[in-house]
């Protein structure tokens, strides 16, 4: 490929798809804050059942996703990954799985403006809105962006199946800690979950399987020389 085919290859593989999730995503948080769904007797009815013990475990599944973890879990892996594969598809599609739904979160979050829900919160809000869940998103992508390169290159039927436990089971619990926590809303971590699989799909597709074009030979390189 060309340096404009290059160019014009991830436009419409990253480029494009990142604009119309972010596009859609903008557009689900909006209707939710239009047509109030009632999911806030939901987080109160979550609150007054929280226990010691949930709280504690739920610190620890909220923290599976928390920003400074998932960056240098990301780092570590994608050089992991490089240094065992000895080539950088695997390590450049993980690191654009994370990105690229932290992107679309980064953009969306603010405009949608969503306030988290009305009940304590048991960790320190950030800066941004209630929707979309970034937490879920990044665990979505990162947890299962892993899963995807392991399974490729192990061939154990059995191995596979427990990687992909894992990998389901990591953001699973990240989703219901941060709702369990008054963090989130049931459609944000909902949606934060949709965000990381499609940011995965399309990374996926885009680096991760993609098939090289293999140059034609000119007309000129066909004729043998006499």
């Amino acid at each position: 490929m060309t340096g404009a085919e290059h160019v014009k290859y991830y436009a419409s593989t990253i480029l494009l798809p990142m604009l119309l999730m972010a596009a859609v995503t903008y557009g689900v948080g909006r209707l939710i804050l239009a047509w109030p769904t009632g999911e806030a007797a939901l987080s109160r009815a979550m609150a007054a059942d929280r226990t010691s013990l949930w709280n504690a475990v739920t610190d620890f599944g909220s923290s599976l996703s928390d920003t400074p973890y998932i960056v240098a879990l990301t780092a570590m892996a994608a050089t992991v990954f490089r240094l065992v594969y000895r080539r950088w598809r695997e390590s450049i599609f993980l690191v654009a799985a994370v990105w690229s739904q932290s992107l679309v979160f980064l953009a969306t979050t603010a405009p949608v403006g969503r306030h988290r829900p009305p009940v304590q919160h048991l960790d320190p809000a950030p800066p941004t809105s209630s929707f979309p869940s970034g937490h879920v998103s990044a665990a979505v992508a990162f947890y299962s962006g892993v899963a995807l390169i392991l399974t490729t290159h192990i061939r154990n039927r059995a191995l596979q199946v427990v990687i992909w436990m894992l990998a389901v089971a990591a953001p699973l619990t990240v989703a219901f800690s941060r709702f369990y926590r008054g963090m989130h809303f049931l459609t944000d971590v909902v949606w934060g979950t949709l965000l990381g699989v499609g940011c995965v799909v399309m990374t996926a597709r885009a680096i991760l399987y993609r098939r090289e074009k293999r140059r034609q030979p000119q007309p000129s390189e066909l004729v043998r020389p006499a």
